[in-house]
């Protein structure tokens, strides 16, 4: 059953959607790929990636159009990137004014060396050492 079904993408809505596309494609190196205006509906949604939506998984930003802010909710947990070097990204993340709220160091009764970075509407992206 599961050969079937693709994993398409996570949807997160944002406040501001000029600041969090600047985030995910300018301090995580995402590309937007699309963005979708919908008038009558009164919200946006841009599609950021590392790849075309045909062979990778992305992330959709929705932007109610006139939503000052959000609760984030106790369910959500976090998104997960894959990077070669984490001391050399969070500094990087940290000079380019992101918020670092987890310092690289190895996982808790474990070796996988992980950070924790904010986007701009505070949820946490976890940055995963994967050499």
């Amino acid at each position: 059953m599961g050969a079937a079904f693709s994993y398409l993408h996570t949807m997160l809505r944002v406040r501001n959607l000029e600041a969090s596309v600047s985030f995910y494609t300018g301090l995580l190196g995402m590309r937007e790929l699309r963005r979708v205006e919908v008038p009558d509906g009164k919200y946006t949604l841009a599609f950021v990636g590392y790849g075309e939506e045909t062979s990778h998984t992305v992330l959709e930003l929705t932007y109610n159009w006139g939503t000052e802010d959000y609760e984030l909710g106790t369910a959500f947990g976090h998104l997960a990137i894959g990077v070669p070097d984490i001391y050399t990204t969070c500094q990087a993340l940290r000079a380019a004014g992101a918020k670092i709220v987890r310092e690289p160091g190895p996982v808790k009764f474990g070796t996988t060396v992980i950070a924790f970075v904010e986007d701009p509407d505070g949820y946490k992206i976890e940055l995963i050492e994967r050499k």
